[in-house]
């Protein structure tokens, strides 16, 4: 059975855009979308600590996620295997850093037109894409090095392929079929379980209310399954296999434990996405009224489709107490599939201006953070990388600045000192947690790397240079060591240098 698509449902004027037009229109959201995408330092703590897996995974083991040396598994590995060949070709740069996110993101956008022009018309395709495109919640995804955004790329194009897959008098399209199961996996490997419970939880349903229980059995075709297995299976496998934890942490706790529980940063209400993705996607946002009227009146066809998604996505990531934003990012082109349909009968002058002005501040965004660059560690980075030597020791004081070794391109991992010793240290969702769960994969390692905070002094003791870098608070503590040398300072960290020496 074919999806139901209504007459009215098609754009009377889509033979306007010729079809010579969607190259370009590809082209333009790739140079839209990597135009600015190094301009502007890295962020902490995601863009830091995601980048310096990458770089390190490089220059080490491709399987295994490290930070600071120590497995990593808070995440898969799909993001860094992307960075990591935009690294290898063009450098170690913020540039190449988001390079993955930027990918999923002009999936999401070509997904999107593709599959416009094909069921709503060309002209309505284009226009949708540019609503998407100059959405700021969609513009700062995709310049921004975390996850979400490639994954969502990956959810989006995985229920499009499986909606293709379905678009036929006949059976189901095995290769769309299988396309999308390769999608799922590949969804997997960039975030986690999220890359098929939520494809699986979008068209399920739907196709459950209309009754078409034979496109659902076929959605679970064995050579999809077998499929999804080849591309995913190897990973997962592996790590378990080496590290025999990794299951429980990977799976059990980074998923099950994580989504049930609120011992973790970004507690919110269930209100917060309601609030949050209306006002990420002005000016578009202005027609959700409209939006929510054409989605009900044809609630059985494709519009009430993009609305059930964009229900099951939000409604999904409401129910645990930790959001950010980007969780909901898989939602993003329904939501604005919904909106352009929404504005269809404005005038094309009204859309070009709001266009213009949603791009500008996408831009002015942008130009504000390279400006400000909040909490960026990249001035102590190159300081450190301008004056250490290969075989001297770098000490962090009682926090693990993500960008440092980035920047410095550091290629042995620091000493960290605190109290690792802490009872409340599992219960905290922060940087003294990441590196303590990651030593449990690595003991030996991680005993030699995460150093007690009373044993601050004796790590300069030695044949070597030592660098520390803390805060101010420890300033009296520093400054106190034998010819200890305060190199660098700004408001927030300081970096300083103790020279060779004995201790008794």
């Amino acid at each position: 059975m074919p999806l139901p698509l209504p007459a009215e449902n098609r754009d009377p004027l889509s033979a306007a855009t010729p079809r010579a037009s969607v190259p370009w229109l590809l082209a333009g959201l790739a140079a839209w979308l990597l135009a600015t995408l190094g301009l502007r330092p890295l962020l902490l703590p995601d863009e830091g600590r995601y980048a310096d897996v990458a770089r390190a995974m490089l220059h080490a083991d491709p399987w295994v996620p490290t930070l600071n040396g120590l497995p990593f598994f808070h995440k898969p590995p799909l993001f860094y295997w992307l960075d990591m060949g935009a690294m290898a070709l063009a450098g170690s740069n913020e540039f190449t850093a988001r390079i993955a996110s930027a990918m999923g993101a002009w999936l999401m956008g070509g997904c999107l037109l593709l599959a416009w022009r094909r069921w709503h018309g060309e002209l309505t395709g284009a226009r949708t894409l540019v609503v998407l495109a100059t959405t700021p919640f969609f513009f700062f995804g995709a310049q921004y090095a975390n996850h979400d955004m490639l994954v969502a790329g990956l959810i989006t194009a995985a229920v499009f392929a499986w909606l293709r897959a379905l678009d036929g008098p006949g059976a189901v399209a095995l290769r769309w079929l299988v396309g999308g199961w390769i999608l799922c996996a590949l969804a997997l490997l960039a975030k986690g379980l999220i890359g098929v419970v939520l494809p699986v939880l979008i068209l399920g349903p739907w196709l459950a209310v209309q009754g078409r229980w034979h496109a659902l059995r076929q959605l679970v075709h064995p050579v999809g399954l077998l499929a999804f297995a080849v591309v995913c299976g190897p990973w997962l496998g592996v790590m378990q296999w080496r590290y025999p934890g990794f299951f429980d942490y990977f799976i059990v706790e980074q998923h099950f434990r994580r989504y049930a529980q609120s011992n973790f940063n970004n507690v919110h209400g269930a209100w917060f996405f309601l609030a949050a993705v209306p006002l990420l996607t002005l000016p578009w946002s202005g027609w959700v009224r409209s939006a929510v009227r054409r989605a009900w009146a044809e609630r059985g066809a494709l519009p009430g489709l993009y609305a059930w998604w964009v229900v099951a996505v939000v409604g999904f990531f409401s129910i645990p107490s930790a959001k950010l934003v980007g969780y909901v990012l898989p939602a993003l082109a329904p939501w604005c599939a919904l909106l352009s349909l929404g504005m269809s009968a404005q005038r094309r002058a009204l859309c070009r201006s709001l266009a213009c002005g949603a791009a500008l501040v996408c831009l002015a965004g942008v130009a504000a953070l390279a400006w400000k660059a909040p909490q960026s560690n990249r001035d102590l980075a190159r300081a450190l990388a301008g004056r250490y030597a290969p075989q001297d020791r770098i000490v962090m004081v009682d926090e693990y600045l993500y960008d440092v070794p980035f920047y410095a391109r550091l290629v042995q991992p620091v000493l960290v000192a605190s109290d690792w010793t802490d009872p409340e240290l599992p219960t905290h969702d922060n940087w003294r947690k990441e590196l303590f769960d990651a030593a449990r994969f690595d003991p030996a390692r991680g005993r030699e790397l995460l150093v007690p905070l009373s044993g601050l002094e004796r790590l300069s003791c030695g044949a070597h240079t030592t660098w520390y870098i803390a805060s101010a608070e420890h300033d009296a503590r520093l400054g106190a060591l034998p010819a200890a040398q305060r190199v660098f300072a700004d408001a927030r960290q300081r970096l300083w240098r103790v020279p060779e020496r004995g201790c008794a």
